[in-house]
């Protein structure tokens, strides 16, 4: 069974930073796609960001040069680095593990249980 514990939520002001990171039980851990998906409060989950097991990454427009996702598959730790960051990036964030690279939240198999970030005008 894969489990994903996420962390690094909080309360910044806009045009600060946060990371969150991913923490992912499970040997299996460098061959998934990991996912970040968030859900403002209203709206549906919207996917965020994707890594490959190579490493290969995708990026939603609006984050594109603001955040950047990264892995370390010895610690099966998965990282979301998000600097200047908006009242719109508001959301609760989930992370995911999947086969695919893929943008919808259907193609990933595990997910974390949700933390909050929150973003200050």
């Amino acid at each position: 069974q894969v489990q994903l514990v996420e962390s690094g939520g909080g309360l910044v002001q806009a045009g600060g930073s946060l990371r969150l990171s991913c923490e992912v039980s499970g040997r299996t851990f460098s061959t998934y796609t990991m996912g970040w998906f968030r859900q403002a409060a209203g709206k549906e989950r919207e996917f965020v960001a994707a890594i490959g097991w190579n490493g290969g990454t995708s990026y939603i427009g609006s984050v594109k040069g603001r955040f950047t996702l990264s892995r370390d598959n010895a610690n099966n730790l998965v990282y979301l680095q998000m600097n200047s960051l908006k009242p719109e990036d508001t959301a609760v964030y989930y992370c995911a593990a999947g086969k695919y690279m893929r943008t919808s939240s259907y193609s990933y198999d595990y997910w974390g249980q949700g933390t909050q970030v929150t973003v200050s005008s």
